[in-house]
């Protein structure tokens, strides 16, 4: 009896899938959440390249940044490669990653200030490699692709938070990667544009969900610097602080 009663259950579901939402054909977001109007136009068009190495978790993500990026930079501007292990499959690649203009945004100690790179300006344009992921998933990339270690590394040294308010960061000095991008080409370009317009869709995003029940995100960091942050500090999270604070002082 009760295998009938399903059956004729399902026999009563539609044939046909019930209707989405329309979606935007540039960002495949719903028309309503589209954030396309705030993107650069036309599109920059800056003098080095931004390559990401993007963790294939990374794409599940409903509120991802790199997108953004890749939509307010000309075409070949920003090029995404996706995976664990690189090169792997992608063409190409391996060449990109070995070329002497390359650089690898990486916070180790052996990194240096990009505003040096900037300053010697050893070639006239470079290839910057960003890691797209949590800190656990890039720290994973960087260790599993040994092609990575011959990089020269680079770092970021910003004083200011993140604009990504409606995602929690581990430390204050955390940021998306349209944000890394952004500030990295400012740099690179010696052009603030780069700072202004590629963030505004993240802006514009973070504004829609703020008003729509979302709340805004101080730092893991700032919240247990304030004891407020409401659980306990676990190991890897504690050395996430600890590498923070030595990079900070250096």
């Amino acid at each position: 009896m009760y295998e009938s009663e399903v059956l004729s259950d399902l026999a009563s579901l539609p044939a046909d899938p019930p209707e989405m939402r329309s979606k935007c054909h540039k960002c495949e977001r719903p028309l309503s959440v589209c954030w396309c109007r705030a993107l650069p136009d036309p599109p920059l068009k800056p003098n080095n390249r931004i390559i990401v190495l993007q963790h294939p978790a990374e794409e599940k993500r409903s509120l991802r940044t790199v997108p953004m990026l890749k939509l307010g930079l000309e075409k070949g501007c920003c090029l995404i490669f996706r995976g664990k292990r690189f090169p792997g499959q992608h063409l190409n690649l391996e060449e990109l990653l070995r070329k002497p203009n390359t650089l690898l945004l990486y916070p180790s100690q052996n990194s240096v200030d990009l505003k040096e790179i900037r300053e010697n300006q050893l070639y006239s344009s470079y290839n910057l490699v960003l890691l797209d992921g949590t800190w656990p998933q890039a720290k994973a990339m960087y260790s599993g692709n040994p092609i990575l270690h011959s990089i020269k590394q680079v770092k970021l040294v910003i004083d200011k938070p993140s604009n990504y308010i409606i995602r929690t960061q581990p430390t204050d000095g955390c940021f998306s990667t349209l944000e890394t991008a952004a500030e990295s080409l400012s740099i690179l370009e010696d052009n603030n544009i780069y700072r202004e317009k590629l963030i505004t869709p993240l802006k514009s995003l973070c504004q829609y969900q703020l008003l729509n029940g979302a709340v805004s995100h101080e730092s893991k960091e700032f919240r247990i610097k304030n004891n407020t942050y409401p659980k306990l500090v676990g190991k890897r999270l504690n050395k996430v602080l600890r590498s923070a604070e030595i990079l900070n002082q250096k």
